[in-house]
């Protein structure tokens, strides 16, 4: 399998479902993937999981890169089945990985799993030293779920915010600036499909996570393209259609019963 590093010691590891046609109850004509990222340091840990029939695809990834026994953290940013399901075949075949997540995702992966697992709960302001590293967390309380939070790698300035950012477009390529034409119509579309009636929400953390002062330069979401060449494009994106900024265009609907309703 190709190896994908994102900066030095961060890999993605996830795996890529060509053939799903629904998701969420709309159309995915294009596929879509399950990103989970691989984090090497003194400590390693392992950025959310992938849907529970693509755990031998992650595992075949991690396993070029490192003995997945070697695993110390798994971090669950979201507990829905895409980003955990294979969560339990994972602690079976290495061990027991401390899992990091928010109390509702504790909650939510334990009525999930009903498997006995080793837990550190965070909140905002929370950070994991792995030894080089430094891994903040941010709760990000129904974007979309309440258990949701993100991850913000702080000397690589990458940020992992799961179901934020992404689309549902399945490629061999792995950035947006490898596949940019179309990348911001699949970003709108899984913005308004899943997304959008939570705009306050999200208007709201992305000023939070601005008040911070935390650089970015590069966004991993949980679906989809990695943002490298440009990820304020797509923070800028969701503040523009969260605010409902609309382009100088007019959608005229028109309907006709017997043909006779021409233009």
């Amino acid at each position: 399998m190709e190896i994908v590093e994102l900066k030095k010691g961060i890999y993605w590891v996830g795996a890529i479902d060509w053939n799903v046609r629904d998701f969420h109850g709309y159309s995915t004509p294009y596929g879509t993937t399950y990103n989970a990222y691989l984090i090497l340091d003194e400590k390693n840990v392992l950025v959310d999981t992938v849907k529970a029939p693509f755990y031998l695809e992650m595992l075949g990834r991690i396993s070029e890169i490192i003995d997945p026994s070697k695993i110390d953290y798994v971090i669950a940013n979201h507990v829905e089945n895409d980003h955990s399901g294979a969560l339990p075949q994972l602690v079976d075949r290495v061990g027991t990985p401390t899992v990091i997540t928010t109390e509702r995702g504790r909650k939510g992966l334990e009525k999930y799993f009903q498997k006995s697992l080793k837990w550190r709960i965070v909140k905002t302001g929370d950070a994991l030293s792995t030894g080089h590293r430094t891994l903040s967390f941010i709760e990000a309380p129904m974007l979309h779920w309440p258990d949701s939070m993100f991850t913000y790698l702080k000397e690589d300035r990458v940020l992992l915010p799961n179901d934020a950012f992404g689309q549902h477009f399945a490629s061999v390529q792995r950035f947006e600036d490898e596949v940019e034409e179309g990348v911001m119509r699949h970003a709108a579309k899984y913005y308004a499909n899943i997304l959008w009636p939570l705009a306050p929400l999200i208007l709201r953390k992305v000023d939070e996570v601005v008040k911070m002062g935390i650089p970015i330069d590069m966004i991993g979401p949980s679906h989809g393209l990695i943002w490298r060449k440009d990820p304020g494009r797509i923070i800028q994106a969701y503040v523009d259609w969260s605010q409902g900024k609309a382009n100088r265009k007019i959608l005229v609907v028109y309907d006709t019963m017997w043909g006779s309703t021409e233009l």
